[in-house]
């Protein structure tokens, strides 16, 4: 079980942390032209994040179903899954694309954007959001991958995907002197790129595929059923975006430094939740397979030894940061002041990766067990907490109430998911 648990979840650690690695690339590219081009640069991408986030159901539903289906050794089921979950790509990706104009003119006025750089964030979100059918199709395609207990293809596609990006992206900047143009074509080139390598990889599963009837893949029950489970993880995602945006509002509504000190804060909790993502990403594979084969005495044991993996490296990262917390702050900022002003909060950062990692991977697991409604009431009411919690407490300190509120907020969903499942264990639905 150790075996398998790391050959899904290495791959997936190593995939994740690229995420980060990648981004700063951009911003370091962006930041030696201007501070105009890093704050239009900074703002795209996470309007980017905050959209694409949410379409991220697709590689979740397909991941949890297409593991029960290979559980079941059902290739017709795998086949169909996978073409259905394309179709709603496409469909969502052109959707994105078609109200691009209403998209970007909710986000800017959302977001503040300033005058000084908005022109910037235009030129970057009318290039990026063409990519939206590429990245659409890629988390279905990787989700399908990671159903079928494959972590090295999602892993390949991505390593490509960002050498790619950096590559076309300093050509573009450097070279070419496009500035945030530059980079926004950049990723649009490496999307379509690790598209073109997810299909390509389909041939080496060509044995799973079978002869497709259309009448029946466009059936109503079927594609209804796909699509419920996914608006249920949709709406979970919508709900933990919607914390994450309400955490970065009020940050700014504080004042630049408190906002500078919540975004170094929010630095530690990417790298330790891309790492524990990893674990999730495995127990998707595992419990998914185990479930559709009903075998029911590895199913626990494979939520038993993934908790026991990813507890560890929660425990390793919360030493880490006792440890080197300062040190850390010193590699992303020489502002002395805004290292003192951090390091009042780095008791509560050591503790965050025990307090979070239940939440992290309850959801890998309800994933493979298909069990979205549960996991999406266990988000909104844990969602619901956070904003009493805030608002009761934000007379008192509100730096403090803000990120004290961010980690219960996590706290809320690892106990709330762990009652739901040890009330209803494999019922769960």
């Amino acid at each position: 079980m150790n075996k398998e648990i790391l050959r899904l979840a290495i791959p997936n650690i190593i995939s994740n942390i690229s995420v980060p690695l990648l981004s700063a690339v951009d911003t370091v590219l962006m930041g030696h032209l201007s501070t105009t081009h890093l704050a239009a640069l900074g703002v795209g991408a996470m309007i980017f994040t905050f959209l694409y986030g949410n379409f991220n159901f697709l590689r979740m539903g397909t991941t949890g179903l297409g593991a029960q289906a290979y559980g079941k050794d059902n290739n017709k089921e795998l086949t169909y899954i996978l073409l259905r979950a394309m179709m709603i790509a496409i469909v969502l990706g052109i959707i994105l694309i078609i109200f691009q104009k209403s998209i970007i003119e909710s986000a800017v006025y959302l977001m503040n954007v300033e005058s000084s750089y908005l022109s910037k964030v235009y030129d970057y979100f009318y290039i990026r959001i063409y990519a939206a059918p590429a990245i659409l199709l890629i988390y279905v395609l990787m989700g399908w991958y990671f159903g079928l207990q494959n972590a090295y293809y999602p892993l390949l596609i991505t390593i490509v995907i960002n050498i790619s990006n950096i590559i076309f992206s300093i050509y573009f900047v450097k070279v070419l002197h496009m500035g945030v143009l530059g980079a926004a074509y950049g990723t649009v080139i490496a999307q379509y790129i690790g598209l073109l390598l997810a299909l390509v990889l389909l041939f080496f599963y060509r044995d799973k595929f079978v002869s497709v009837n259309l009448k029946k893949l466009l059936q109503k029950k079927p594609l209804f059923s796909f699509l419920n489970i996914n608006i249920n993880i949709f709406i979970r995602t919508v709900a933990l975006t919607f914390v994450l945006a309400f955490f970065y509002a009020q940050a700014a509504k504080a004042g630049k430094e408190t906002l500078s000190v919540m975004v170094l804060l929010l630095q530690f909790m990417i790298w330790m939740a891309f790492s524990i993502d990893g674990f999730a990403n495995a127990s998707e594979s595992l419990v998914g397979k185990y479930y559709g084969q009903k075998q029911w005495n590895l199913f626990y044991k494979s939520i038993r030894y993934c908790f026991y993996w990813s507890g560890g490296f929660a425990l390793l990262f919360a030493l880490f940061y006792y440890v080197y917390g300062e040190f850390i702050l010193s590699i992303y900022t020489n502002d002395h002041i805004l290292i003192k002003n951090t390091l009042k909060y780095m008791n509560g950062v050591a503790l965050m990766p025990i307090i979070s990692f239940p939440a992290f991977m309850w959801d890998g697991i309800f994933i493979g067990m298909m069990a979205s409604v549960a996991m999406r009431n266990a988000v909104v009411l844990s969602t619901i907490l956070f904003l009493i919690v805030f608002y009761l407490t934000k007379q008192i300190d509100y730096s403090w109430s803000l990120w004290f509120s961010f980690l219960l907020f996590f706290l809320f969903r690892g106990i709330l998911q762990s009652w739901m499942f040890y009330k209803y264990r494999r019922k769960l639905r």
